[in-house]
């Protein structure tokens, strides 16, 4: 009757050691695809952080420019109120050829020209 009930018992035993060594094997590829994930995210994690410090290099530069561009652009519109608008220009044309020195007509010269008219 020992026989039988040891003969009973090897067939639960082995089963029960085959399915803990099932079930640490599960155990071992868990832990190891743990570790695996582990490691991608710290590889990921300094990526990111790599790319965070380029992207705020850029910015920071990219803020340097718009800065530069405000000043350049304060200066310009600061200047052109100094400078005459070409409608003033264009003025100022006009009257300079009215009043063109070299075409005007001394008295003597008109006094010779009504004198040639009348005769």
């Amino acid at each position: 009757m020992a026989e039988e009930q040891v003969d009973y018992i090897t067939p639960l035993l082995t089963e029960f050691n085959t399915k803990i060594q099932d079930l640490e094997e599960k155990q071992r590829l868990m832990k190891e695809r743990l570790l695996l994930i582990g490691e991608n995210l710290v590889e990921t994690k300094q990526d990111i952080e790599i790319k965070f410090a380029k992207i705020s290099s850029s910015l920071d530069t990219i803020k340097d420019e718009v800065i530069k561009i405000k000043d350049t652009t304060s200066i310009i519109t600061d200047d052109l109120d100094s400078f005459a608008r070409k409608k003033e220009v264009e003025l100022l044309k006009k009257q300079a050829t009215m009043f063109d020195p070299l075409n005007l007509a001394r008295i003597k010269d008109v006094k010779q020209m009504i004198k040639e008219a009348k005769q």
